[in-house]
């Protein structure tokens, strides 16, 4: 892409993010609109979360647990996972973690308990929109934790507003694929990360080219589908950035799920596909883990 291009796709991505914000989750964005009137993130769910179920619901689907989900703030939740990258990074106490696109700090209010009074986690998105909703969700997960280890910082994935060699530990919930820049993001989680730190993905890829016509599909851009990479891209982009002991496991469930629950985006998708061909011939949920050499 030129420096227009991923522009373009970075406006998008914010402004789908931004109505996403402010109506609370993805289901509630396209409420109060026709058809006709629908736009950008307007329509669908992928693993933005589904019109037909609760962002609650969703959490559940991709591996959360009950207990995870009691103790978040009101609205901390807008059902935007594929997958549960804090269980997959076994966190530990005094750990420092960074998440990438934390949204309404759903991750980071659920990490924040599992590194303690010792350890720090910084939320990171470039939506104001979404960082505003973070914050204004602090003073509810002080009262229900007794911590005060969470904070929420304004900036782009691909250049992160976070020290060299500062974090022990960097997750992300289905958002690298929004970016049109993916060997840039692991460039900088490499780079934040400590010696011996490790990383933990969860998130959409391709397992061959999505036709034309989803590529170009603002809606199918930010409900996480038409950013996506093919798994080998994915594997590519990992080694390229110096991370080592990679480990990537497909969970193709989560878009059988997704398409028996009949979400509109991936109804939407899948009308545009070869007859005869499913979601899960393209898509699947990945989880993606790794480690920075020398610890």
């Amino acid at each position: 892409m030129n420096d227009k291009e991923i522009n373009t796709v970075r406006d998008n991505v914010r402004e789908g993010y931004a109505e996403i914000a402010r109506s609370g989750q993805w289901s509630g964005v396209s409420a109060n609109k026709s058809e006709d009137e629908s736009s950008g993130c307007c329509g669908g769910g992928g693993c933005c979360g589904p019109t037909t179920l609760s962002a609650d619901q969703v959490a559940l689907a991709v591996g959360y647990s009950e207990t995870d989900l009691t103790v978040l703030p009101d609205g901390a939740n807008m059902g935007l996972s594929c997958g549960n990258p804090t269980a997959l990074a076994s966190l530990n106490t005094g750990e420092v973690v960074v998440d990438l696109g934390s949204g309404g700090g759903f991750d980071c209010f659920i990490a924040g308990p599992r590194v303690g009074d010792a350890g720090r986690v910084i939320g990171v998105d470039m939506t104001a929109e979404m960082i505003s909703k973070a914050r204004s969700n602090l003073a509810g997960y002080q009262e229900q934790s007794g911590l005060s280890n969470v904070e929420f910082r304004l900036g782009e994935i691909e250049h992160l507003p976070v020290a060299d060699s500062s974090a022990d530990v960097v997750i992300s919930n289905c958002v690298l694929n929004l970016s049109p820049d993916k060997p840039q993001v692991w460039n900088e989680i490499a780079r934040v990360l400590k010696p011996g730190g490790r990383v933990a993905i969860s998130d959409l890829a391709l397992l061959k080219p999505l036709p034309k016509g989803v590529l170009e599909d603002i809606e199918a851009l930010v409900g996480c589908v038409a950013g996506a990479e093919l798994v080998d891209d994915v594997r590519a982009a990992v080694l390229g950035s110096g991370l080592t002991e990679l480990s990537m496991t497909a969970k193709p469930q989560y878009i059988e799920a997704m398409t028996n629950w009949e979400d509109p985006l991936y109804k939407k998708i899948a009308a545009s596909l070869p007859d005869g061909a499913s979601m899960s011939d393209y898509v699947v949920s990945l989880d993606i883990v790794a480690i920075t050499p020398g610890g």
